[in-house]
């Protein structure tokens, strides 16, 4: 097994300080340095570097309750120089679980080690993680939910008592060591939380749930991490992003970058509201953040299905595109946008999604279509 780096924030190097840029025409012909608008840190700081993770709870936007909560647990740590309590972080991805796993040991001082349930696959997998941990030292696990129920098992232990029992041979002549533990934090990240068990859940001290990003958060990454990637952006190419984001910082910095790419190769670098929306159209994202395939969906519900009742099965072979991946990346946010409404007979369109298609339901031109309402 591949033990991923240990992040020890004593030992983290030093970044060494850029160039600074000459004028456009000067020596070597490099383009002036591009800041961003806004308020925020200037983009030629040494901390201002591509990676758009934040490194402090300080900088961390947006899980206001989640993040005071926190504050609190943190300070209540420090003061009593003990471990933190195992915590238990879920939520939809890209809503930033790993950033805080990152930003909780840089705040305590203390030394993170990651690691992805999946790649757990026996108990011997986990045990240089637990006897390399210090005193304090964060595990991160992802998808803690797909851990094995032997690893699992093996877990329990080790997160109450600080301990792991290891056993030597087989038969009559094996034998038990009980190996201590120093006292370490277990940090896990879920996107479905209903999958893990009961004991496992139970464990977790502290749980917190992140919830979908509103605009004016998602404005405020976007022009913060703009001046990380050293590119101009108005104010309102940002807005409109952040509006095409679907609530969720991963991919408002996906749009990001691809605006930034954009406007790099169809215009001077800088990022503005006609060069967003071009960008954006090629990419076949809408004002509401629905991609082709989204648009798809819908447009099979309501030509073929004449609006449902339609199950998933027959719109995933109407299709031709697999009943799990509509289900787990194209259902969920016309859910949570009211496009779509899952009943027990099948999947049906509704009114937002005809206005937001700009069809008419009354329109006598299409029979199809009054058959809906």
């Amino acid at each position: 097994m591949v033990r991923q780096t240990i992040i020890r924030p004593e030992e983290e190097p030093e970044e060494e300080p850029r160039p600074r840029r000459t004028p456009r025409g000067g020596a070597g012909g490099e383009p002036p340095a591009i800041t961003a608008t806004g308020a925020g840190f200037p983009a030629d700081d040494p901390e201002s570097d591509d990676e758009l993770r934040p490194k402090r709870l300080t900088d961390v936007v947006g899980q206001r309750k989640a993040v005071e909560r926190l504050r609190i647990m943190l300070d209540a740590t420090r003061k009593r120089k003990e471990p933190l309590g195992h915590l238990l972080l879920d939520g939809p991805p890209g809503l930033g679980k790993t950033t805080l796993a990152t930003v909780i040991p840089r705040e305590l001082g203390v030394e993170i080690q990651m690691a992805s349930a999946p790649a757990l696959t026996a108990p011997k997998d986990l045990l240089p993680y637990l006897t390399n941990a210090g005193h304090g030292t964060v595990l991160f696990i992802d998808e803690i939910h797909r851990l094995p129920p032997a690893v699992e098992e093996f877990l329990y232990p080790a997160m109450e008592d600080f301990r792991v029992d290891i056993t030597l041979g087989d038969g009559l002549n094996a034998r038990t060591i009980n190996l201590k533990l120093q006292p370490f934090t277990i940090i896990g990240a879920t996107t479905r939380s209903g999958m893990l068990t009961a004991p496992l859940r139970d464990r977790f001290v502290n749980r917190e749930h992140l919830d979908f990003y509103d605009l004016d958060e998602l404005v405020t990454i976007i022009t913060r991490n703009a001046k990380k990637l050293r590119s101009e952006i108005t104010p309102e190419a940002a807005t409109e992003i952040a509006r095409r984001s679907r609530g969720t910082p991963r991919k408002a910095n996906n749009l990001l970058r691809w605006s930034r790419d954009y406007a790099t190769s169809r215009g001077d670098g800088r990022i503005t509201t006609e060069m967003c929306d071009r960008a954006l159209e090629m990419l076949e994202v809408d004002n509401l953040g629905l991609e082709r395939q989204d648009r798809r969906y819908l447009e099979t519900l309501i030509g073929v299905f004449t609006g449902g009742p339609a199950g998933l099965q027959a719109i995933a072979h109407t299709m031709n595109v697999s009943p799990d991946t509509l289900e787990d990346e194209v259902e969920p946010y016309l859910l949570r946008s009211g496009l779509i409404q899952r009943t027990p007979r099948g999947r049906m369109i509704t009114a937002a999604a005809l206005t937001h298609l700009k069809i008419d339901p009354s329109d006598p031109r299409d029979s199809q279509q009054r058959k809906l309402f």
